[in-house]
């Protein structure tokens, strides 16, 4: 037998000695349930805050970078995704040492936002280098600035080269969308009676809705925030257009203005349609609406009627990094398409729908031989761009999928036949059978086979360790790492068979 296999069967057995697998109980489940977030909170936790992994030794420490002995990570799968799962527990269990915990997560967000409204990747907690940024505060009650007249000054909605560096709120992995959830959720469970979360869940909400273009899309991050009006005059609602002429060559600057990479306009909406939900604000909803009326307007014209990573003001394909060139992408276009699907779902409104067919077809006619997608291509001609590295380790553009670079994914699956399978079946759906509903789980032998192995695989501490090393970490590490996205899912598998046996 495997010696990891005769690890985990050891382990389980010492959480339960008398217990068979196949009578694996509710009780079992929730014991188990509970010694993994308790360990979690109180032994990975550092102040509330969590990271991407740990050392199985709880030595080191790393987000996106290393988190060194002060920061906790917001980005997900850091902070707020954990705390998303501290509350699945709650509400699996009803058991309020979950909700405990997970309003300690609340106050490190809270601790680590920004005046701007959002937050950065990264919170930090040392007193002299949190000095650096402009955090509120987590015992602060938050006042929302009224409007006033007069126009936005259109240099906070740059990407970069910002005046106020310590107070750059940013849209992009989820980072803000992701800590607004969480605390609008945390702020529901709560039943609005904590003022300190539900002001910080309405302030994180007013500057999303505040820092939405007249067009209905929004920057990358922001620095400030907003009192005076995004002015349409210089920010105007245009129809999506190609050009031939792009540059060729990174000009080491991005001032643009419209981003959809890494999912930011699918985050934006679910954060929205959650505040709609726990707050019955319309406004909310407008914001979701305005945000679909963008995805139109960004499909670019046939015959490429797909979509870019981002845009300039005048909705024109622009530069953001060194390797994100103005093109179309096969990537972010597909998760779009399931947006418009989300938003038809969300409104009833089948305007937001017509733009996927002929999306879908296109990138059919786009497809790499393999089934496969380029990330980007090239406007007008449709050639896929792919990068290398010249002489100086620069990037430099190339049409041929040769001695590519491994830091970024020039090559994408395409999920073209599920995008399209949804769209078919929300098509035949009636109104009342719009609004996405979640059931209670069935029982079944592969969700008590899930749970199973989930407790088999704990150690005698709560942990579930992955082989792996902390990356951050230089010197030698053997004790394997703790990955926030391995105890997520393993919690949401724990949680959903004490639903499903209750």
């Amino acid at each position: 037998m495997h010696h990891r296999t005769l690890h985990a069967i050891l382990c389980f057995a010492l959480l339960s000695p008398h217990l068979a697998l196949a009578d694996l109980s509710r009780d079992d489940a929730l014991a188990a349930l509970k010694k993994a977030c308790t360990f979690m909170a109180e032994k990975v936790s550092r102040q509330g805050g969590y990271f991407w992994r740990v050392s199985g030794d709880l030595k080191h420490f790393e987000g996106e970078g290393g988190a060194g002995d002060s920061l906790v990570w917001v980005q997900p799968p850091g902070t707020p995704s954990i705390g998303e799962a501290l509350l699945d527990a709650y509400d699996a269990t009803g058991d309020a040492y979950y909700l405990k915990a997970a309003t300690r997560t609340g106050d490190a967000l809270l601790h680590g936002q920004l005046q701007s409204g959002g937050w950065g990747y990264s919170i930090e907690f040392d007193p002299e280098k949190a000095k650096r940024f402009n955090y509120i505060g987590k015992d602060v009650i938050r006042e929302i600035p009224p409007m006033r007249s007069g126009n936005a000054n259109e240099g906070w909605l740059t990407w970069k080269f910002r005046k106020n560096k310590g107070n750059v709120s940013t849209n992009d992995d989820d980072t803000t969308q992701a800590a607004t959830r969480f605390l609008i959720r945390l702020d529901a469970a709560l039943g609005m009676r904590d003022k300190r979360i539900h002001s910080g869940a309405l302030y994180a909400l007013e500057t999303i809705l505040r820092t939405q273009y007249p067009a209905g899309g929004w920057s990358h991050n922001f620095d400030r925030f907003p009192t005076t009006p995004i002015s349409e005059e210089t920010y105007p609602v245009k129809k999506a257009s190609a050009t031939a002429d792009w540059q060729r060559t990174w000009p080491k600057t991005f001032e643009g203005t419209y981003v959809t990479n890494d999912n930011l306009m699918s985050d934006m909406v679910d954060t929205l349609a959650m505040a709609h939900r726990v707050y019955k604000d319309d406004r909310y909803m407008a914001a979701i609406r305005k945000a679909g009326d963008f995805l139109i307007l960004a499909q670019m014209p046939a015959p490429q009627p797909a979509w870019a990573q981002q845009y300039n003001k005048d909705m024109v394909p622009e530069w953001s990094r060194a390797f994100e060139p103005p093109s179309i992408t096969g990537g972010e276009s597909q998760s779009i398409m399931r947006t418009l699907i989300k938003l038809y779902r969300l409104t009833g409104d089948r305007k937001y729908l017509a733009p996927v067919p002929k999306a879908i077809a296109y990138l059919r006619r786009s497809e790499l031989a393999g089934g496969k997608l380029a990330r980007f291509y090239e406007m007008k001609t449709n050639r896929p761009i792919y990068f290398t590295y010249d002489e100086n380790r620069r990037h430099m553009i190339t049409y041929e999928a040769k001695n590519l670079p491994d830091h970024y994914g020039w090559i994408v699956d395409s999920k073209l036949d599920s995008i399209e399978a949804e769209y078919n079946r929300v098509m035949k759906l009636s109104p009342s059978e719009l609004p996405e509903k979640r059931g209670t789980p069935r029982m079944s032998s592969g969700l008590r086979k899930d749970a199973e192995a989930v407790i088999a695989a704990m150690d005698e501490r709560g942990a579930w360790i992955d082989e792996g090393r902390v990356k951050s970490f230089k010197g030698e590490q053997t004790s394997g790492i703790i990955d926030s996205r391995t105890f997520i899912r393993n919690v949401e598998t724990l949680c959903e068979f004490v639903r499903a046996a209750r």
